[in-house]
């Protein structure tokens, strides 16, 4: 395990596990978890070991509750005009990680914990986790959190709800699961396990395949029908063995259903 100060990192059977570990602070993300997120996600990226990578957090009360406030909103003494927004060092695909990243979400999943959920490619949650924004009770403008949700195809009230309504009103786990936020609702003290049965999984397959349809998928929420179709054959091309096909029946499992 590689030791961090904010975050914890260890890979095993080709799944990186990435783990938020400012548990006092409720996970919330300072300038020192920015940058050894950006290392974690580049160790992602590049390690041809690694083919899915897992997100989730140590402590019982949050996920994440967003930025660290009493750190200060902007970071490195620069000028307002010259800085970056803070939650563009969080996510994955910030970073060009196209390994699938699965976000195990557990107690709050508040405000700027959204940038890591609006990046990873699907986000199970424990049946105890909570959604809010807190951004009305300080009266800060919620934009970018928000805006990364609508990508995720969540409907526009509940999205435009979930940012004014501050901290009192919270999401609950089955509603999450209803408006598309998550993909899986599961007991609190299975979320891990689960977690790692879904990366297990998809390690097992061929990871160019994987790669190349995770972000054949990202680059389709940003284009017409036509030029989804015309990339998409793009990514077969690139992607797809031609002279070497695997054997389906060999990397076939029992079904499940959900």
């Amino acid at each position: 395990m590689t030791q961090f100060e904010t975050i914890e990192f260890a890979v095993a059977d080709h799944v990186a596990t990435v783990t938020l570990n400012r548990p006092d602070q409720l996970n919330s993300f300072n300038e020192t978890m920015a940058r050894e997120l950006v290392d974690a996600w580049g160790r992602v990226r590049d390690d041809e070991d690694i083919n899915v990578a897992v997100l989730q957090a140590n402590g019982d009360r949050a996920f994440c509750t967003g930025i660290d406030v009493s750190a200060g909103r902007w970071w490195g003494g620069q000028s307002v005009f010259n800085q970056e927004d803070p939650g563009a060092f969080l996510g994955p695909k910030a970073h060009h990680v196209w390994k699938p990243v699965i976000a195990a979400l557990h107690g709050m999943v508040a405000g700027g914990a959204m940038y890591f959920v609006n990046e990873c490619d699907f986000s199970i949650c424990s049946e105890s986790a909570t959604f809010f924004d807190p951004h009305m009770n300080g009266g800060v403008v919620s934009a970018l959190e928000p805006m990364g949700m609508l990508s995720l195809g969540v409907p526009f009230g509940d999205v435009m709800r979930w940012a004014l309504t501050g901290s009192e009103e919270r999401i609950t786990a089955a509603t999450a699961l209803r408006l598309g936020l998550v993909t899986e609702v599961v007991p609190d003290d299975q979320l891990r396990l689960r977690a790692a049965e879904l990366a297990a999984e998809i390690a097992a397959r061929r990871p160019l395949a994987v790669q190349g349809t995770v972000r054949a998928l990202w680059e389709a929420r940003d284009l017409t029908p036509s030029l989804r179709q015309r990339h998409g054959l793009s990514y077969t091309h690139l992607g797809n063995d031609y002279d070497n096909p695997t054997d389906s029946r060999a990397n076939k499992r029992k079904p499940r259903f959900r």
